[in-house]
């Protein structure tokens, strides 16, 4: 059953059905039909106690099987558990050779595999088609014999959830069905269980303010990635003349001011998975309602040029992608989902349809108007959607992408300052490591006149970070027998890199590991002793902690640290991790153009006293021997030179560049310079060692 089927009369017919109701009594409750659902629930089974899967969509998978095939994962040796026994499943599936149905496997290769060409048990593969994944969860919990009540969605109305001392008693579904439960847990991308149960949340971005960050809130004048209007476009429809309005899909309200919050969540879309194999391909069909006047901005982007409308058709085995949004006008849906996340699910159908409408409007447009440039036309009508994939939906994606809804405010807010190891996380029940990634969330006019898009954001991690017990926890005077391993408890730009996929699966399987412990020990789940969850986690194969031997962390550094991160820069510095070692999440680069234009000054206050200084960086035969630093102490300013193709002696990482009296008057600075240098300047870390007495 598709979400936006769900129309008020069907709404109205489920509530008043006359088939007889029925109450099911399981240990566990599982709601949602996400690939933590999957994993919470097979875990709870593993560990001896009654589960179910009450799920209101009718495939299992949730994005991991609705067209997200190419998986977002970081660093994939801290993926550990049921989530990586699925990239395990997927790489055993792809070994039969009648997976290989349109596409010989040796042309496809190790694609995306690690390690690449291994055999056996330590395999993984991380790209894969929708069915594929599909077939994996169901296989996970079939084998287990987990029952799976489809189609069945939680009533939201206050009959809904019911509750006792703090504990919930029973949830009810549209059916009429009800289901009782010691635990539930509420592993969907919305959060609706949760909701119900009077657990505190937050929609939309916090202010920076909140919680003391730098990319939450409104993010104007902040442009990553190339999801944003690179050269100067006119938003009107007649170009120039504001009194004719604007273009459709461009927001006449401001922006916001930077660092502030707001209601808005970043833009949807549905990750196609599309095929230019001729005998497996559905052409882009003309949507019902299509409207072509919805795609005027993209000419004009054409028009300025841009021509990277293929560079996230990311492939997949036998011809086929997971298309995601890319540039500055594409698949994302900016602005039109604002309401979706607490919305009912008549409004929530509307929001979908009219996403699908534009994204299958937005293909047909681009494969055959005649107003879009030749090249680009003649390249997409090569595309279709693939005939084996949703077939049941046309080839369609039955999940759209909910990059974010509801986050719970629970016993601990996991923000950037985890994310960034910039403090440590107490309690770790798995592990994150991807960018902290934000999707557009408005497109408006700037002060100049010219369209712009806001909220892109993507900023490296700088290793794996640990993710606190307490983020999937309600605070235990909101409810004591919930967990929440989705809509965990979180800052916006947090949850941006929280929300993968693989993580997802983490936190459901730690989620029932909880579930079942919280049992056992007959105690509130914030009440587990954490030794305990702890204990059993790691015998169960999560990985809880991890060093990255390449990426240092500054936090457990010795003196004071200043990264690269808080340097102040003058002009333009390139990001880069090619090289190892470095402290964080990088380095930057002067991109060897510029000499004499650029520097990066390190700067701190200190207690008064005496300190070695020393600089941190990645060496390579391309670096300039002569880079020139000025370091500004209580005696004055001195001046030396290092040369960056010597390999750091200190570590492998830093070298001494002298010792200095400090004041507490005065911020110590050091200052790394450009001019006349003859290579590639490399800027990562500035320490400052207190000497002893």
């Amino acid at each position: 059953m598709r979400l936006f089927l769900l129309i008020p009369a069907l709404v109205a017919t489920i509530l008043t059905t006359t088939t007889v109701a029925e109450d099911h009594h399981y240990d566990v409750v599982v709601y949602g039909g996400t690939s933590a659902a999957v994993t919470t629930a097979v875990q709870v089974k593993k560990m001896g106690k009654r589960v179910v899967i009450v799920s209101p969509d009718m495939h299992l998978g949730g994005l991991s099987s609705g067209g997200l095939g190419w998986t977002d994962s970081g660093n994939k040796n801290a993926i550990g558990g049921l989530s990586r026994e699925f990239y395990h499943r997927v790489w055993r599936r792809y070994q039969n050779p009648s997976a290989w149905r349109w596409q010989p496997k040796d042309e496809f290769g190790n694609r995306n595999q690690s390690p690449p060409g291994k055999q056996g048990d330590g395999a993984t593969m991380w790209v894969f088609e929708p069915h594929v994944a599909e077939r994996v969860f169901d296989e996970m919990v079939g084998q287990r014999l987990i029952p799976v009540h489809r189609g069945q969605w939680l009533d939201r109305s206050p009959r809904g959830v019911s509750t006792q001392n703090g504990n919930i008693t029973s949830m009810r579904t549209l059916s009429g069905d009800r289901y009782f439960a010691r635990i539930y847990i509420d592993a969907t991308y919305e959060g609706d269980l949760m909701a119900a149960a009077g657990v505190n949340y937050h929609v939309g971005r916090e202010a920076n303010s909140v919680y003391g960050e730098t990319w939450n809130g409104v993010q104007v004048g902040t442009l990553h990635h190339s999801h944003w209007f690179a050269a100067p476009v006119d938003p009107y429809v007649v170009a120039g003349d504001p009194d004719s309005g604007l273009l459709p899909r461009i927001s006449g309200d401001p922006p916001g001011v930077k660092g502030e919050g707001d209601h808005r969540v970043q833009a949807y879309c549905f990750r196609m998975c599309l095929t230019n194999h001729d005998e497996n391909r559905i052409p882009f069909k003309k949507p019902p309602g299509y409207d072509a006047t919805q795609y005027e901005l993209l000419l004009r982007v054409f028009d300025a040029g841009w021509r990277q409308l293929f560079d996230k058709f990311d492939p997949m085995p036998n011809y086929k992608t997971d298309t995601n949004n890319h540039g500055p006008f594409s698949t994302d849906n900016i602005g039109m989902n604002y309401d979706y996340p607490e919305a009912s699910y008549q409004r929530r159908a509307e929001i979908i349809k009219e996403h699908e409408t534009y994204q299958q409007g937005l293909m047909y447009f681009m494969a055959n108007d005649p107003r879009v440039p030749e090249d680009v036309r003649a390249a997409m009508s090569k595309w279709g959607l693939a005939k084996d994939e949703f077939t049941d939906n046309g080839g369609w994606p039955h999940q759209i992408y909910v990059r974010e809804a509801r986050r719970m405010i629970g016993d601990y807010v996991m923000t950037e300052h985890d994310c960034l190891d910039l403090k440590a996380t107490p309690e770790s029940i798995g592990m994150g490591s991807y960018t902290l990634d934000s999707h557009n969330v408005q497109r408006y006019v700037t002060p100049e006149g010219f369209v712009q898009n806001e909220g892109d954001i993507g900023v490296k991690t700088p290793s794996s970070y640990e993710i606190a017990w307490g983020s999937i926890t309600p605070k235990q005077d909101e409810c004591k027998n919930l967990l929440v391993p989705v809509c965990v408890s979180s800052s916006h730009i947090a949850f941006g890199s929280i929300r993968m996929e693989p993580v997802f699966m983490i936190l459901g399987q730690s989620a029932g590991t909880a579930a079942c412990l919280a049992i056992d020990r007959n105690c509130a789940v914030q009440e587990i002793p954490y030794e305990v969850l702890k204990q059993r986690l790691v015998a169960d194969g999560q990985v809880l902690e991890l060093e990255d031997s390449y990426a240092i962390s500054s936090r457990k550094m010795a003196g004071v640290v200043v990264d690269d991160r808080a340097a102040k820069l003058e002009g333009n510095w390139k990001s880069s991790t090619a090289n190892q070692k470095y402290v964080d999440g990088g380095y930057i680069h002067n991109d060897n153009i510029g000499q004499g234009e650029k520097s990066a000054t390190f700067e701190t206050k200190l207690a008064a006293g005496d300190y070695e200084v020393r600089i941190s960086y990645p060496s390579n035969a391309n670096r300039a021997t002569n880079v020139p630093l000025i370091i500004f102490h209580a005696d004055g300013e001195s001046r030396v030179q290092i040369d960056q193709t010597k390999s750091p002696e200190i570590e492998g990482l830093f070298i001494s560049i002298g010792e200095f009296r400090f004041s507490d008057r005065a911020k110590a600075i050091v200052c790394v310079e450009t001019e006349s240098t003859d290579g590639y300047v490399v800027v990562d870390a500035v320490q400052f060692l207190p000497k002893q007495d």
